[in-house]
């Protein structure tokens, strides 16, 4: 990989790391910098402006979300698939011993009334979340394994909000069970009696 290339990778896997832990607004272009071992010139070459390198550090990381959200919801049934996503969320979060949060979540709550341009970056990839839990979440009522008396939309927006807050309560108090109780009551909520 050429030199010119490593360096923009490494400036933006050093954005995205400090970004998650601490935020947009307490991450500045010197910490990136000094992190990634490289000059004002190098990171100008790039990004235009500290704006350009947050909005390509959302994209990669919202691109690699989505392709994780296709490999993480599969299965042979439309609940195996959102069991599999489930224990997927509670594994990553418990790996990561529940550091960091969702970099969208995160990003919603920090840029949503003073950054345009992250908020409807942002929005968009909630969106498409909820696209793709909708559709197997469709298929699940289909099947008759997933309620039907809610529509298929709420009840997606309903696994991404809860799995939303599990996150954020498990990353505040640092253990897994927010998390791990949130997920149990979706179980409760999504599937119909007669497949418990």
């Amino acid at each position: 990989m050429p030199r010119m290339c490593v360096a923009r990778d490494q400036l933006m896997s050093v954005a995205e790391k400090l970004v998650h832990q601490r935020g947009f607004r307490a991450t500045s272009v010197n910490d990136v910098l000094a992190e990634a071992g490289v000059t004002k010139g190098a990171l100008y070459h790039y990004f235009p402006g500290k704006d350009d390198l947050e909005m390509a550090v959302l994209e990669r990381a919202g691109a690699a979300f989505l392709k994780c959200l296709d490999e993480v919801l599969a299965g042979p049934s439309p609940r195996e698939c959102l069991e599999h996503f489930f224990a997927s969320a509670l594994k990553h979060h418990r790996k990561e011993r529940f550091v960091g949060g969702c970099l969208f979540g995160n990003t919603a709550l920090e840029m949503s009334d003073t950054n345009r341009r992250h908020a409807v970056y942002v929005e968009g990839i909630f969106d498409q979340w909820t696209n793709k839990i909708e559709a197997v979440t469709r298929a699940g009522q289909s099947a008759g394994q997933i309620r039907n008396d809610i529509g298929a939309r709420d009840l997606a927006q309903t696994v991404v909000a809860t799995i939303e807050g599990g996150i954020m309560l498990s990353r505040l108090g640092k253990n897994e069970r927010p998390l791990r109780t949130c997920l149990e009551s979706l179980r409760t909520f999504l599937w119909t009696r007669r497949m418990s």
